[in-house]
């Protein structure tokens, strides 16, 4: 009879497509889980994986073993985390992602409350401007936009990302109060270069009455930070396309007012991504029933909008 962790090994390293990856997700060292897969491969006496120092690739015999485990594993976690939610605190470290920006402003705030309300839970968070494997990194939930829902992954939605144009006060002192987007052709445009392309983002708005117009004009200056964005904006540099969750403090403080009012654009939603298991372990899942209650609570999601 195979050992769990033998198992356990076999299965998240097939998945993640690395010893390392597997490792970070199971907690163990990439010698043990190697150690694991091997001692397994030795007790069944085949070769599940072929090795090279890039990655590893499943054998015929491997993916049939995978296929033949899969549903076995996931009814053992399922029971293991019925027992847990049913009668232990929700404790254990929990692995969140998101960017910074959206993570200090919206995010961060609900730490506090959530910490006293599961004193065992431990936070490790990573704030930074980067779609990440989630399944193969090791993280419990991630949040952020734009990320591909691959198998295993699902998400819920908490508020959509509304882009608006802004400028500060300073930069629009003597220049006539525009009516189109293309009224802004002649200004100094501030980019936002794609972190994952490289590229300057093209942009589009579209106003109430859904007439949509794209932003063609090249940037003066392009960045591939928001943060660096919304200070070179609020220094009175340019116009610049912003993301709301970016633009609200400083509309609040009145460093930049918006440009074109009615109009915005919808660029998706902001969403927590996680393993959609059937009973996630509990420590994932009242984080997530807890930030999207905080949500709603404190009408986050609406304060976000741009066409309030």
């Amino acid at each position: 009879m195979e050992t769990l962790a033998n198992l356990e090994s076999f299965a998240r390293s097939a998945e993640a497509g690395s010893f390392s990856a597997a490792a970070r997700r199971l907690g163990l060292t990439p010698a043990g889980v190697s150690r694991n897969v091997a001692r397994l491969e030795a007790n069944l006496d085949v070769r599940l994986f072929q090795r090279s120092t890039r990655k590893l690739t499943l054998t015929e015999a491997g993916e049939r073993f995978l296929e033949g485990i899969a549903g076995g594993l996931d009814s053992i976690h399922a029971a293991i985390a019925s027992v847990d939610q049913a009668s232990a605190e929700p404790s254990g470290t929990l692995r969140v992602t998101m960017p910074p920006g959206f993570g200090s402003d919206y995010v961060l705030p609900l730490l506090p409350g959530f910490l006293q309300r599961y004193p065992k839970v431990l936070s490790d968070w990573h704030l930074e401007n980067r779609r990440v494997d989630l399944i193969a990194e090791g993280f419990d939930v991630a949040i952020g936009g734009g990320f591909a829902l691959s198998p295993g992954v699902v998400a819920r939605e908490l508020a959509r990302i509304h882009v608006v144009a802004v400028a500060a006060p300073a930069y629009l002192q003597g220049r006539p109060a525009p009516k189109e987007p293309a009224d802004l052709d002649d200004w100094d445009w501030i980019g936002m270069r794609s972190i994952q392309q490289g590229r300057v983002r093209s942009r589009h708005l579209r106003n109430r009455a859904g007439r949509e117009v794209q932003i063609n004009t090249a940037p003066r200056l392009a960045f591939n930070d928001p943060d660096a964005v919304a200070r070179a904006t609020a220094m009175g540099l340019g116009v610049t396309l912003m993301a709301m969750p970016h633009a609200v403090p400083l509309l609040k403080t009145g460093a930049l007012v918006r440009v074109l009012p009615t109009w915005y654009w919808d660029d998706g939603p902001i969403s927590m991504y996680f393993a959609g298991k059937k009973l996630l372990p509990a420590k994932t899942r009242v984080f997530i029933d807890y930030v999207i209650a905080q949500f709603k609570e404190k009408r986050i999601a609406a304060s976000l909008q741009a066409d309030r």
